[in-house]
């Protein structure tokens, strides 16, 4: 029973922060179409910027805002730069052009920082917290505190704001929306920065657990993407499932069958998911009309 919790804590853990990278991906799918797959490189943003602001004498929280300030700086001018310019662009072309940045941002962090990995003291201290025979690393409720702290900050944002229901106005058409006056490409411009500060928080809330570097992003990026995927694209619900899922496939599948196989163990449950229903666990069936 205590190595089935301990899985089960450790999958959680791992599986907010795939949550929290899929909610960036939907909160831009949603308001622009566009697949970000420059989404992990805010997660290592948030985790380097941090580590290096704190090494220079800034306080842990202030050197946390800082690094989210700059992961929304940085989106934002993702879309100015990037995105917007290619408006009408297909959208391979636009994924492409999110491939492009996070490997510009991954070089520009590799010139800025450095190619070691960097660690954050736990917000909490290192001393386990023992549960049910478990020992839970008390950064681990910070995890899943703050993702879950996030998603109900979302959820209030696009339910009970008028900005957020202008995201969803924009998400479910354009072009009704620009009618009634809604200035979409200052929408989609705070969806990206949106984005980039979910995976600010996601990289500050990891960093001590996992550690960082200039490369972390390439990976949580594909995680966040499967995750996305899984739940279904589009679905901010289906992100936060398909990432919890998927962490628990991943520290399940390493506890019991093997470490080696984690990654693939999990990608492999996602395919066979995705046959089974393309448009994710908990996506709409799409009706065309032709």
């Amino acid at each position: 029973m205590a190595e089935f919790f301990q899985f089960l804590v450790s999958g959680l853990t791992v599986g907010a922060v795939y949550a929290l990278v899929a909610l960036g991906f939907t909160l831009i799918y949603n308001a622009s179409d566009v697949v970000n797959f420059a989404q992990g490189e805010f997660v290592m943003l948030g985790g380097m910027v941090t580590v290096f602001a704190h090494a220079a004498g800034v306080p842990l929280p202030l050197a946390a805002l800082l690094a989210i300030a700059v992961a929304v700086v940085v989106g934002i001018g993702l879309y100015w730069l990037a995105i917007a310019p290619a408006r009408g662009a297909s959208a391979v072309s636009l994924i492409i052009i999110t491939i492009g940045a996070s490997i510009f941002l991954r070089g520009v962090a590799q010139v800025v920082f450095d190619k070691q990995f960097h660690k954050l003291p736990s917000f909490s201290g290192d001393t386990p917290v023992q549960m049910m025979g478990a020992a839970v690393q008390p950064q681990s409720f910070w995890v899943i505190g703050g993702a879950a702290v996030v998603v109900l900050l979302l959820y209030v944002f696009l339910e009970r704001t008028l900005v957020g229901k202008a995201v969803l106005a924009t998400s479910a058409n354009k072009l009704a929306a620009k009618l009634v006056g809604i200035n979409t490409a200052t929408i989609m411009a705070l969806a990206f920065g949106g984005s980039a500060a979910i995976g600010g928080i996601a990289g500050v809330l990891i960093t001590p657990i996992t550690l960082t570097s200039y490369d972390v992003g390439t990976l949580l990026a594909l995680k966040g993407f499967a995750a996305a995927m899984l739940g279904g694209m589009g679905n901010p619900l289906g992100a936060l499932a398909g990432g919890l899922l998927l962490g628990l496939l991943e520290a399940f599948g390493a506890g019991y069958v093997s470490s080696t196989y984690k990654d693939a163990f999990a990608f492999i449950v996602i395919l066979a998911v995705l046959f089974v229903a393309p448009q994710g666990l908990f996506g709409r069936r799409a009706v065309e009309r032709v």
